[in-house]
């Protein structure tokens, strides 16, 4: 089965950085979609960042500007690189792997989370 391991995660101050990585168990070529998703306390889980397999990126909102989504192919690693960061930003951060057949998921993997914490 398709592992996704995330790690990076811990407490910054607002104003700082954190690098989350997550590594995949297979060549994170096969996947057509990569990305982070955050749930924080109360909320739903909401989309953070994606990259396809084409090199197209997509963030929400709230993070654009501050987050960039990287890869490594040869280390079957996606990286989220996050930047001023804001309490409000403070989550569980979970990787996601999809294969799609005809635009719609046929295949769609979780990490276990990451717990990011932003605070003074």
């Amino acid at each position: 089965q398709v592992r996704l391991v995330e790690s990076g995660g811990g407490l910054a101050q607002p104003g700082g950085s954190l690098r989350l990585s997550c590594v995949a168990s297979e060549s994170i070529i096969n996947f057509n979609v990569m990305g982070w998703y955050r749930q924080a306390p109360g909320e739903q889980r909401e989309l953070v960042a994606t990259t396809t397999s084409g090199g197209r990126t997509n963030y929400a909102d709230s993070v654009k500007g501050r987050f960039t989504i990287s890869r490594d192919n040869a280390k079957n690693t996606v990286f989220l690189q996050m930047n001023s960061l804001k309490p409000e930003d403070t989550a569980v951060y979970y990787c996601n792997a999809r294969v799609l057949v005809v635009g719609f998921p046929r295949d769609n993997y979780w990490g276990q989370g990451t717990q990011v914490t932003v605070s003074s």
